[in-house]
């Protein structure tokens, strides 16, 4: 206990010996000023918001008296921190949506900076939202306030260069794969890989009875759940042809339920839209508000849009079908340049180093191949149980109890001399 009612508090690190943190002895604004220790935070949307939230719950155990402010939603504000912008404002996605934006994301972060520089924060936690958050750190880190970058861009999958970038912005990188800090080693920066907070989330074993009762299924039934994305500019690149090969597939098993989890309210009009025009039995298909968990744990076989989905379906151990497309003119681009360098896209794939799940991109995802490469999965049932193993092996990598990880190293960071020889 510290002379001016100062607490201990003691935490783990990312190594095996203790670390204990005397905070009102830290120098810098958190010693001898009378006021607690300062964490700014930024989350872009959604999925932030709950990391944000997860690591706002950790730190607290850790610094009692902390102060959270920043831009957050109501998972941040219910853990604990004052949120002078909502995260929504900074949810805008593709290059359109962000051209019409600029003017109100501009004057937002120029409000931003001022008000985090006024606060004076002990360190700052940028989490995802790069392009916004990458800045903003840099800006902080030029006049000596810590930064991290919690969630790494995917510098693995391609422009590995930007890693430099980011460790230009971030004294610290929490990264939540295991590929990602090696990466960042070869460039000289400090990353950390914490796990996955949806490992964390989800249990090594998923109850499809349970779901399938949630859902009103029948037990015996044979369900495939499609998932063409949670973005419409994913679902009108990929619904209707999910939802042909659907169909193509439900010729093959009668009495097939399909189930299709809506994002929001929108996703939900173009989704009812697109099933109109489609062949597949009305009475067999199933639309639902969210439940995109439950309907994947319901579920037989997934066929979903690569993405953090693909993440969650072999989360909840199910064969699982990968398609994407993008604008034509991307594509050509990106083959072009070269900036893609991976073999694999599906993150599953990426994850085991091999092919566990199809995966049908760009001019290959069509219904024919599609439905294909989904009856493999029905016609085949030892197949799923085969990548059982895997994924299982996946799950434990990626289960490290990730916020308390990533609160342990934000921990550290503020244990260690700042550059012009002082804790933080």
């Amino acid at each position: 206990m510290s002379g001016n009612g100062g607490h201990v508090a003691t935490v783990t690190t990312l190594g095996s010996a203790p670390l204990t943190t005397l905070v009102d002895a830290l120098p810098g604004p958190a010693a001898g000023s009378g006021r607690p220790l300062r964490i700014a935070l930024v989350a872009g949307e959604a999925s932030g918001d709950l990391l944000g939230a997860g690591l706002v719950r950790e730190l607290a155990q850790r610094f009692p008296n902390a102060e959270f402010a920043g831009i957050g939603g109501d998972a941040m504000r219910n853990a604990g921190c004052l949120t002078w912008f909502d995260a929504s404002e900074l949810a805008v996605m593709g290059l359109t949506e962000v051209l019409r934006h600029l003017p109100r994301l501009l004057k937002l972060r120029k409000e931003f900076r001022t008000r985090v520089l006024d606060w004076q924060p002990d360190v700052f936690i940028g989490i995802d939202a790069p392009d916004f958050n990458l800045g903003v750190e840099r800006w902080l880190k030029e006049r000596g306030i810590r930064t991290v970058h919690y969630v790494s861009p995917s510098v693995w999958a391609w422009r590995e260069k930007r890693a430099e970038k980011i460790g230009a912005s971030a004294d610290l990188v929490l990264c939540l794969f295991p590929m990602e800090p090696p990466i960042y080693a070869r460039h000289g920066i400090d990353a950390r890989f914490v796990g996955h907070p949806m490992a964390d989330d989800i249990p090594l074993h998923s109850d499809r009875d349970a779901a399938r009762v949630a859902l009103g299924l029948p037990s015996n039934a044979k369900v495939l759940a499609v998932l063409p994305g949670s973005r419409l500019g994913e679902i009108s690149k990929l619904g209707e042809a999910f939802f042909e090969a659907a169909w193509q597939v439900s010729e093959r098993i009668p009495g097939l339920h399909v189930v299709v989890p809506a994002a929001n309210p929108a996703c939900r009009r173009l989704i009812s839209e697109q099933l109109s025009r489609s062949a597949l039995p009305v009475a067999y298909s199933h639309v639902l508000d969210g439940e995109a968990r439950t309907a994947m744990i319901a579920a037989d076989v997934v066929v979903l849009a690569s993405g953090t989905a693909t993440l969650e379906a072999m989360l909840v151990k199910r064969p699982m079908v990968v398609g994407y497309r993008v604008a034509e003119l991307t594509y050509r681009i990106v083959k072009a340049l070269g900036l893609i360098k991976v073999d694999r896209f599906a993150l599953p794939n990426i994850l085991a180093g091999k092919d566990v799940a199809p995966e049908l991109i760009q001019h290959d995802c069509v219904p024919d191949q599609l439905a294909a490469a989904i009856l493999q999965w029905f016609d085949h049932p030892q197949r799923g149980l085969d990548i059982q193993p895997t994924y299982e092996l996946l799950h434990q990598q990626l289960r490290q109890d990730a916020s308390a990880r990533a609160a342990d190293a934000v921990a550290e960071l503020l244990n260690r001399p700042a550059p012009g020889g002082a804790a933080a």
